[in-house]
């Protein structure tokens, strides 16, 4: 069964989509992605879609589904490298990918989960003394 690699970076995940995605492999990605942050503790998801010329609804509903699952699972979801068609096609579907931060590059991907990741920590310290 073909798969996606998922690649740990310390704390966080990199998918790099390099195929034509069909509707079975989204499927596998998904179930496979949430394994792979339960089982590593990832707190945060890079998703390279750059690769992509074509995402249907279906397809981006799975982006939004991983990232509703990821915050479930206490990670971080950034999609990185959307093509301007891409982006196009979903806004014409009518797709907003609700919870889903976007970044033009990985190295820009990788700023927003540190950051994020950053201000999580700043927060909780900030619980610890306030109680």
């Amino acid at each position: 069964m073909e798969r996606i690699p998922i690649l740990r970076m310390g704390r966080y995940l990199l998918v790099t989509i390099q195929v034509d995605m069909h509707d079975r492999l989204a499927m596998t990605l998904q179930d496979d992605l949430t394994n792979r942050i339960v089982e590593t503790g990832a707190t945060g998801v890079l998703i390279d879609i750059s690769s992509l010329e074509i995402v249907d609804s279906f397809i981006g509903r799975i982006l939004g589904n991983v990232a509703a699952m990821s915050r479930v699972l206490d990670a971080e979801t950034v999609v990185v490298g959307m093509q301007p068609a891409v982006a196009i096609t979903l806004v014409e579907l009518g797709l907003s990918l609700t919870g889903v931060r976007t970044a033009l590059s990985v190295e820009r991907g990788m700023e927003l989960l540190r950051a994020s990741q950053e201000a999580h920590l700043e927060e909780s310290a900030d619980g610890r003394t306030a109680g």
